[in-house]
């Protein structure tokens, strides 16, 4: 018995025909494996061509098309591990044209690889449809492919030859794979259909020379058969019309068709080596298939003459290279998969930003920011009320002053500094009464939460939730609903900083006190972290002082505006 480890070419073919031809062309056969894979039902003759130990393998009895080639490569693998060039030798049609002069018995050689296509039916037409371009063969196939390309050119071939003396050998194989007659190799023009089926295409069709496409007969110095390298065609459905065929291929250049090179292709890296038994017309019949399955064959044994044992012994195992695969092609799905999510997440932002339509806030940091001079508000960021604040010693702090003394230009310099800390989401909004948009307490809860909804994955669902039922945003929410809305982002979030700047320029501030006594009241806000400013009007001081207690409130007072503005002081008299 054989040990499947010492095999390192395999032979797949797609049909019994192509099957008997390889096994055929075995320059000496071996025993049985000594076992195969659990579940592997394929069809196994062991043997050498040239220096290489060669597995050839079949189809399952009565199966046919891509996904069955793929199945015996797949098993092929799991039961000769070692393996690590791969050929697929089968027959297919011929698509003849000006440029390629293909005729029955020629062998097609798919160094360029193989363009998939799927067969498409509607009310209206039907069609087939290209659907992908698979993997070039490997290098070493591609290296031995040229080589005996242009020993061919220079010295010819002995195909034919090599195919008689095959049959000589084997001469119950003289009826079925012997060359036909040349007579019987007719190219009809593409507008000859053959009718009906069973009844020869001689009988039917005839020979009348203005059916057929003219051409002249092979010299002797031209190659019988002749070898074509280019791009195969491989579809789900077999093609039988000429009109197709020629359509198909002048997009490609494809030099014929078939139906098992596709799915094996994007799974095991090969070469496909196939004879022509027909022209993929409605005038198919079985007369060539033995002799087209014996060139394809008797190619791929010159072929693997080419390539020394060594050269094959390098190439990693085919194993290896399809593990490799499947592992950047899971990567690339993760990839994938993590980009749907995210055009999912940015589309739904985009939905709930439009819904939610939240005021701009950078205009009223980016007008503070002009006016803000290096050192500005570093008495206050260097304070330990500030610093404990930060830390959380503190968890709540109300700045309040009289109009100018620069309590937006600190607050937006608050912001930038906290949102700098780590693990930390920085919030915030300025009431202004220069533009009426952001005066309003539904206007800052639309604010605040479309930010949470931005920097915290956590408070999104609560979004959701209240987005979904509002017809997907079609409909607005109700102040009070946003209200809660907000509470519930907050709750579900980590550490949150919130800036409220100029609290007195909002126009519900019976509410907005409201809201502020329930966040800052909650124990379950523990998370949130509060710094708001304002002037200090009546009924906001005692409101706020309810909520926090009184050494959380700081009076910009009159020495802490000079310290402040001293640096902007200083730089108007050096600009003058």
């Amino acid at each position: 018995m054989s040990d499947p480890l010492d095999y390192s070419v395999a032979l797949i073919c797609a049909i019994a025909t192509t099957f008997v031809a390889a096994r055929a062309f075995l320059e000496e056969t071996h025993e049985p494996p000594v076992a195969v894979a659990r579940n592997d039902n394929n069809s196994y003759v062991l043997g050498r061509i040239g220096r290489h130990n060669v597995v050839v393998a079949t189809l399952p009895e009565g199966e046919y098309g891509t996904t069955s080639a793929a199945g015996v490569a797949r098993d092929t693998l799991h039961s000769f591990p070692s393996i690590r060039v791969c050929l697929m030798v089968g027959i297919g049609g011929g698509a003849p044209s000006a440029k390629h002069d293909i005729r029955l018995g020629d062998v097609v050689v798919g160094n360029r690889g193989v363009s998939k296509y799927d067969f498409r039916k509607s009310m209206q037409e039907q069609t087939f449809v290209e659907t992908g371009f698979l993997n070039l063969p490997p290098i070493p196939l591609l290296t031995a492919t040229s080589t005996l390309e242009a020993t061919y050119a220079l010295e010819g071939h002995q195909l034919d030859d090599n195919i008689k003396d095959v049959i000589k050998t084997y001469p119950r194989l003289r009826k079925t794979y012997s060359r036909p007659s040349a007579s019987s190799d007719r190219l009809y023009k593409p507008s000859v259909s053959h009718i009906g089926s069973g009844e020869p295409c001689r009988e039917v069709c005839g020979d009348d020379v203005s059916l057929l496409e003219l051409r002249s007969e092979r010299k002797e110095d031209e190659d019988n058969p002749a070898i074509h390298y280019g791009r195969i065609g491989s579809s789900n459905q077999l093609i039988n019309d000429a009109f197709f065929r020629d359509q198909l291929a002048s997009k490609r250049d494809l030099l014929c068709f078939e139906m098992e090179a596709a799915d094996l292709m994007n799974h095991f890296p090969c070469l496909v080596i196939h004879g022509i038994c027909d022209y993929a017309d409605s005038h198919k019949n079985g007369e060539w298939h033995g002799y087209a399955a014996m060139a394809a064959a008797a190619y791929a044994k010159d072929l693997l003459c080419q390539i020394p044992s060594s050269r094959i012994e390098t190439e990693r195992r085919i194993t290896d290279i399809i593990g490799k695969v499947v592992e950047i092609s899971n990567h690339n799905k993760s990839v994938m998969s993590e980009i749907k999510v995210a055009k999912r997440s940015i589309l739904q932002d985009i939905r709930v930003q439009a819904w939610l339509s939240p005021s701009d806030t950078s205009t009223n940091r980016l007008r503070a920011r002009k006016v803000r001079h290096q050192g500005t508000g570093k008495w206050f960021l260097e304070n330990t009320v500030f610093m404990e604040w930060t830390t959380g010693v503190r968890q709540h702090l109300w700045l309040h002053g009289i109009p100018g003394s620069g309590k937006t230009v600190l607050s937006t310099a608050i912001l930038d500094h906290v949102s700098q800390i780590h693990d930390h989401v920085a919030l915030n909004f300025f009431f202004d009464f220069s533009d009426t948009s952001k005066t309003h307490i539904d206007t800052m809860y639309r604010s605040l939460a479309f930010q949470l909804y931005q920097q915290q994955e956590a408070s999104r669902p609560v979004v959701d939730a209240l987005f979904a039922p509002h017809d997907n945003g079609w409909k607005q929410a109700e102040t009070e609903k946003l209200s809660k809305c907000l509470l519930a982002m907050l709750q579900a979030s980590g550490k949150v900083y919130i800036i409220l700047d100029a609290l007195d320029e909002c126009v519900n501030q019976t509410e907005l006190l409201e809201w502020i006594q329930g966040l800052v009241s909650n124990p379950h806000f523990h998370n949130v972290q509060l710094f708001a400013t304002s002037r200090p009007e009546e009924e906001l001081e005692r409101g706020i002082r309810k909520c926090i207690s009184e050494h959380n409130c700081i009076s910009f007072d009159k020495n802490l505006l000079n310290e402040n503005i001293g640096p902007y002081i200083s730089s108007r008299l050096e600009q003058s």
